[in-house]
C-alpha cells in the first residue's frame, strides 16, 4: 500500500512538472499597424480638436486570456487633425516645439510595468511608462483585452496631462488670465491594438 501511494505521488509530481510550464506559457501577439489605431482628443475653452497618429509597432503578451505585458510605439510625424477647418495650420503647430516637437522627438511610446486582472472578463488595470518628447512618466489606466483564436484586441482610453511632458502652451498652470484662449492640460488617447500570433 505504501509503495502504491508513493508511486501515485510520483506520478502526480511528474504530471504537474509537465503541465505547469504549459499553463504559464506566454504567447506574443504582434500588433497589426494597418488595422490598429490611436485617436487623440484635446479640449479648450471654445471647443475641442481630434485626430490620429499611426502606430509603428507594438505587442500584446498573453497567458491564455490574461494580459501579461503590452507595448506600442507611435510615429508622431503622422499626426493628423480631423475636426474641421484650419487643420493643416493646427497640425503644423502641434508638430512644432510649442507642442510635440516631432522633428526632434519623432516617436512616442508606452511599455507596461505591471498588469492586474480586475475580473475574468478581460478587464485589467495597467500600469506603465509613457514617453513623449523624450520625457517618461508613470501612468495607470483601465484596459480590456479580448482573445479569439490567433488574434487579441486590446482597447483603452488613456488620459494624460500634457504639462507632464513639457507642453505648456496656453496652460492655465503657467499662464494666468488666458480667458477663452485657455487650452486644457488633459488630453485623451483612445487606443485600439489589433494583434495576431
Amino acid at each position: 500500500m505504501k509503495q502504491l501511494t508513493f508511486l501515485l505521488l510520483c506520478a502526480a509530481f511528474i504530471g504537474l512538472s509537465f503541465t505547469n510550464p504549459a499553463s504559464n506559457a506566454v504567447v506574443v501577439y504582434k500588433v497589426d499597424t494597418a488595422t490598429s489605431t490611436v485617436k487623440w482628443t484635446a479640449s479648450k475653452v471654445t471647443g475641442k480638436h481630434f485626430g490620429k497618429v499611426t502606430i509603428k509597432s507594438g505587442a500584446l503578451e498573453m497567458n491564455k486570456t490574461k494580459l501579461v505585458k503590452a507595448s506600442f510605439e507611435v510615429d508622431m510625424t503622422t499626426l493628423t487633425v480631423e475636426d474641421g477647418g484650419g487643420n493643416e495650420r493646427l497640425r503644423g503647430h502641434l508638430m512644432a516645439d510649442d507642442f510635440f516637437g516631432t522633428a526632434k522627438f519623432p516617436s512616442a511610446s508606452f511599455v507596461t510595468t505591471k498588469v492586474t486582472a480586475k475580473d475574468k472578463l478581460g478587464n485589467f488595470t495597467v500600469a506603465g511608462n509613457m514617453t513623449i518628447k523624450g520625457i517618461t512618466k508613470a501612468i495607470t489606466f483601465d484596459a480590456k483585452v479580448k482573445t479569439e483564436g490567433s488574434k487579441s484586441v486590446g482597447t483603452a482610453v488613456i488620459k494624460l496631462d500634457r504639462t507632464d511632458y513639457d507642453i505648456k502652451f496656453r496652460s492655465g498652470k503657467f499662464f494666468p488670465d488666458l480667458g477663452d484662449k485657455l487650452i486644457y492640460d488633459e488630453f485623451e488617447l483612445e487606443v485600439n491594438l489589433v494583434a495576431a500570433k
